[in-house]
């Protein structure tokens, strides 16, 4: 294990010269695959089930939890900002106090702020860099309720490349170094098809950046028009997937299905050995 390699996740580190895997974990009513299922009959969340799912997850090999509270599904309303810190901090709290795991949240992290929007947002990059937490800057075109009308690019590597190296710069230059940032391509967010496999196939591109991947493609819609299959039929498809971003290049996996993806990387790193 070297030095290089390792990532420091606010004091827990990971040895990134391996691909991980992050469990999702949703409390939200209306993310697209898992939406309700940790939530009580009034919209509040059910810190038990939330327990036992994160407790699955960590048995099964998860190095890392992300936390969601606002769902970013295709046509997805934004929620305040108050209302996202009211459904996740309760559960961050919990989870920190009974799992010895790194935690990732959009905008309250506990080990990784893991931003959809990339810091974009007003106060986010000072917030960021005051917390002292690693980053990871994700691209999307748009936002949750347009970003599938028509999303278009010149060439769809290339500018997803230029964009997270311009949203890097402006991490360096309020106060967020390189070595606290990760990045995510944004699979299914403001793409179409053909442009997720595209990147996906031209993935190795994006290490000219030098910062570890990761990424998301469990039970997204890219894998049900390719296989036809419904959200949670998708375990394959993604499985396939995932295999493949590790392959060319991505360090961490971002999942549902926190088993299987162990099992499919644990493979994918014993080739990658042998690389």
């Amino acid at each position: 294990m070297s030095n290089d390699s390792l990532f420091d996740f606010a004091g827990k580190t990971l040895d990134l010269s391996v691909s991980h895997v992050m469990g999702i974990l949703n409390v939200t009513p209306d993310s697209f695959s898992d939406g309700g299922e940790l939530m009580r009959d009034n919209d509040r969340v059910n810190l038990s089930e939330v327990m036992k799912r994160a407790d699955a997850m960590i048995n099964a090999g998860a190095a890392i939890l992300d936390v969601g509270g606002e769902s970013t599904r295709p046509g997805a309303k934004v929620v305040s900002s108050e209302e996202e810190i009211h459904r996740v901090m309760p559960v961050l709290e919990k989870l920190n106090d009974s799992f010895d795991v790194v935690l990732s949240v959009c905008d309250a992290g506990v080990g990784l702020i893991n931003d959809v929007r990339a810091l974009t947002r007003e106060g986010a990059l000072e917030a960021a860099a005051t917390s002292g937490l690693p980053v990871c800057l994700m691209h999307m075109q748009g936002n949750p309720e347009n970003m599938q009308d028509d999303p278009a690019y010149k060439d769809v590597v290339k500018d997803i490349t230029d964009f997270l190296a311009h949203r890097v710069q402006a991490c360096n230059d309020a106060g967020i170094t390189s070595d606290r940032i990760m990045l995510d391509p944004g699979f299914g967010f403001g793409k179409t098809l053909e442009h997720n496999l595209e990147l996906l196939s031209r993935l190795k591109s994006l290490q000219q950046l030098n910062l570890p991947l990761l990424i998301g493609i469990s039970r997204k819609r890219m894998i049900g028009m390719i296989t036809g299959r419904r959200e949670k039929d998708r375990l394959s498809g993604g499985l396939a997937a995932a295999a493949i971003g590790v392959m060319h290049g991505a360090r961490i996996v971002r999942t549902h299905d926190v088993a299987e993806t162990v099992d499919a990387l644990k493979v994918c790193n014993e080739v990658l050995k042998l690389s």
